[in-house]
């Protein structure tokens, strides 16, 4: 490899990974914020958040790559043509064959990174995630309910407190509320023992000598009822067990499926590769400046480029899966748009030029 393409390599891979370490940044901190508040809500422990943070992110990394990527070269081409330095380049012989190697030295192994994230890595990842979850929420449901803390199970819909409790476990002073809809049931005991089911899913609380009032707020109609002991279960449908969502399928098993979503899950996975080569062309004719531009005047175009490819395929996703688009066109539709509009970015100002020519050859004569 030639010094100049070395040269453009490094500035392509340095731009490539700070500008993907920006966005890495930003997803960690959207997926810290919606694990927390997930968290807070179904009452995680506190050893499963870090690594649901981490499995979350993961299933997210492929689509930040093809964003850096493009942004990268875009930036780096700027600064190049900024600096004069391309303009010298192409003084000194440098023709598009060597720029192109640079590029792509650079492109093929994020694509191949990408392909092997979005075809192994995130499903995998998905599905971690989805039963460490499960077994975060059973985890939750288990813990013991400590005496002067109020604790919520169930989404919200079951609110308990206990004063003390006693040395064999059982709680004493007990106040439990209870909502199903615009009903509200109060419950308080002297005594209470909290104890799970044999399969970690459901657990249960009985009470012992108290009573309940039920009721909606703003009525005056109340129900009133004493009892000696009374049994609520508590069960989160979180923790049931579930079907595997299309993100958690193996690649193998979509490429034999013709479920809709299946196939149009197959599809997105196949198209964050073709995506990323996509850019690739675009991206060095969108780098490229004309005298006193400034460096980063290109980079808003990518950024629009790049959104309305992102969001075109996530809508023919879901047109995809609805079977509003047929099944033999896939995304594919979308990828030829992009690539088209890449390929007469490449190709449009030498075919103007030589047209131009072509009209000043005839003028002369």
């Amino acid at each position: 490899m030639r010094i100049l393409q070395r040269y453009m390599l490094w500035e392509m891979t340095v731009n490539f990974v700070g500008v993907t370490l920006i966005a890495f940044a930003l997803l960690l901190v959207n997926q810290v914020g919606s694990v927390l508040a997930r968290a807070a809500q179904l009452q995680y422990q506190k050893g499963y958040v870090l690594e649901l943070i981490g499995l979350s992110a993961a299933q997210n990394v492929a689509i930040l790559l093809p964003f850096g990527l493009v942004i990268g070269i875009v930036l780096a081409f700027g600064r190049l043509y900024h600096d004069s330095e391309m303009a010298a380049a192409q003084a000194c012989g440098v023709g598009v064959a060597r720029v192109a190697a640079a590029v792509w030295l650079l492109a093929l192994p994020v694509t191949a990174l990408i392909g092997w994230l979005n075809f192994d890595l995130s499903p995998r990842a998905a599905a971690a995630e989805a039963a460490l979850r499960t077994e975060a929420l059973r985890a939750a449901i288990s813990a013991p309910v400590e005496p002067g803390k109020f604790r919520s199970f169930s989404g919200g819909r079951i609110v308990v407190y206990a004063r003390a409790a006693e040395r064999n476990g059982d709680l004493s002073d007990v106040f439990v509320k209870r909502s199903d809809g615009p009903s509200v049931e109060t419950t308080v005991a002297r005594r209470a023992r909290y104890a799970g089911s044999a399969d970690g899913v459901a657990e249960t609380i009985t009470l012992f000598d108290g009573e309940r009032i039920e009721g909606t707020p703003g009525s005056n109609r109340f129900r009133i009822m004493r009892f000696e002991q009374q049994l609520i279960p508590v069960q989160s449908p979180e923790a049931a067990a579930r079907a595997l969502r299309v993100g958690e399928l193996s690649t193998i098993t979509l490429l034999g499926s013709h479920d809709l979503k299946q196939l149009a899950e197959l599809h997105w996975r196949l198209g964050l590769p073709v995506m990323t080569l996509v850019l690739t062309v675009l991206a060095v004719p969108l780098g490229r400046l004309r005298p006193r531009q400034g460096r980063y005047a290109h980079v808003w175009i990518a950024m629009l480029v790049f959104a309305l490819y992102a969001n075109l395929a996530l809508a023919g996703r879901t047109w995809l899966e609805r079977g509003i688009v047929p099944a033999a066109f896939g995304l594919w539709w979308v990828h030829a748009l992009f690539l088209a509009m890449s390929l007469a970015a490449v190709l449009g100002p030498g075919l103007l030029r030589a047209h131009r020519a072509r009209r000043a050859r005839r003028a002369m004569r």
